[in-house]
């Protein structure tokens, strides 16, 4: 959301090649909200809710991990939809209309959702898998 060097959890660095509100949808495969603590200051940025309710438009490739899911929730993009989140969110799913399945990854249609950092691995799977078809 800002220009610099962003630094993981970790100590991983990575200078962003683009800010999010210059991010256009209709120039990418797919949308993948990644998830961790410092997603949380996007459930309710009104730029994130754009891009997520603009792949679902588009039927875009539409995954989230961890708590994300939570920003698609809020972005309204889930309901009647299944997913999983991070068990501490799962009530944001619930009260946002989507069918909360607790599984580690969950598959519909075109939205991939995950749990937490366990399911990272299938999650990263679901979503190449999903790209190549």
């Amino acid at each position: 959301s800002k220009g610099g060097i962003a630094k993981g959890k970790l100590g991983g660095s990575v200078k962003p090649g683009i800010l999010l509100k210059d991010a256009r949808v209709a120039d990418y495969d797919a949308v993948v909200f990644i998830g961790g603590g410092g997603a949380t200051v996007y459930l309710d940025d009104p730029v994130a809710h754009r891009i997520a309710q603009e792949a679902a438009q588009q039927n875009k490739l539409l995954a989230a991990i961890c708590v994300a899911p939570a920003i698609l929730a809020r972005a309204g993009v889930l309901r009647g939809r299944k997913a999983t989140v991070f068990p501490d969110a799962a009530p944001e799913l619930k009260n946002n209309g989507a069918l909360y399945t607790g599984a580690e990854v969950e598959k519909d249609g075109n939205l991939i959702t995950g749990s937490g950092p366990q399911a990272s691995v299938e999650f990263g799977r679901a979503v190449a898998a999903a790209l190549t078809q």
